[in-house]
């Protein structure tokens, strides 16, 4: 008796058919390899390309684990269920950049894995990035249909432990960027916005108000944060930071960047939600039934 293994492309539908959304998202997942790759071999990332590709290779596990949790918000805020089809490829991709991200500092170190676990045990913003990659590890390790089955309802409860990887992450980035937090702070306030949109929705609120009530409260929280992280680190007064989240002097704060954001989330759920306008022709034919 022979069996067959069927190994289905992440480009395709469970049912085999070509998947449209699926193809653009999992071409799109290459597209910062390609980038990055191209800083390097032209020579933009000189002197330091090691370092320089350790951060890069960061901040795309950053973005990509973000991108990861919009899926289910904007499913529900979209109306669009087949958004979910990529949120595993794109989790996947997050651990990926988070494993480059883990060896390029290993090599960065000479591959001396004593001096690499010493230095992660004993720099607080080294632990818990390392903690949070375990934690991405764990993840994309059952995030096969396989392992979804096997660990039966035990699987949703190990990847609800996903937001709080994304808060360590997050954390491990605000410190590692020491001078300019400004890209941590917007990625914060991206994620304040799908937290607080979930939490709106468990409480009973309607899809259009989570999202506006989100964007409302994540934007003067991300200048919060701003401002009391350089108040606390770099002894910048407090004020001064959060007068310039009110004013252009100093260009676009993070605070304007998430509400930006938050406004784009709102715009797609309202249109989303909004009955679609009828034509005549609809108009007479529901006339005539």
């Amino acid at each position: 008796m022979s069996s067959t293994f069927r190994l289905d492309a992440p480009w395709t539908e469970r049912n085999g058919r070509f998947s449209p959304l699926k193809a653009a998202v999992f071409a799109g997942l290459f597209l910062p390899a390609f980038w990055i790759a191209y800083l390097a071999v032209t020579g933009a990332l000189e002197p330091k390309v090691v370092t320089e590709l350790i951060h890069l290779t960061g901040k795309w596990a950053i973005r990509f684990l973000t991108l990861s949790l919009l899926v289910t918000p904007l499913m529900r805020g979209a109306r669009y269920p087949k958004f979910v089809a990529v949120r595993r490829m794109i989790g996947v991709a997050a651990f990926a950049c988070a494993a480059g991200h883990l060896f390029l500092y290993v090599v960065d170190q000479a591959f001396n894995l004593p001096h690499v676990v010493s230095e992660i045990a004993l720099r607080f913003y080294l632990t818990i990035g390392f903690i949070a990659w375990l934690g991405l590890a764990a993840l994309a390790a059952t995030s096969t249909d396989a392992m979804i089955k096997r660990l039966g309802p035990k699987w949703r409860t190990l990847h609800a432990l996903v937001y709080g990887i994304a808060v360590l992450a997050l954390l491990h980035f605000m410190i590692q960027a020491k001078a300019d937090v400004s890209e941590p702070v917007i990625m914060i306030g991206f994620f304040l916005i799908l937290m607080l949109f979930r939490v709106l929705l468990k409480h009973g609120a309607a899809p259009l108000a989570a999202a506006v009530a989100a964007t409302a409260l994540a934007t003067p929280l991300t200048a919060l944060i701003e401002a009391g992280w350089y108040a606390l680190v770099r002894h910048i007064p407090f004020w001064a930071v959060m007068d310039a989240n009110f004013g252009l002097d100093d260009g676009l704060r993070p605070a304007a960047y998430v509400l930006g954001a938050g406004a784009i989330f709102v715009v797609v759920t309202f249109a989303r939600r909004a009955p679609a306008p009828r034509t005549a022709e609809a108009a007479a034919f529901s006339r005539a039934r």
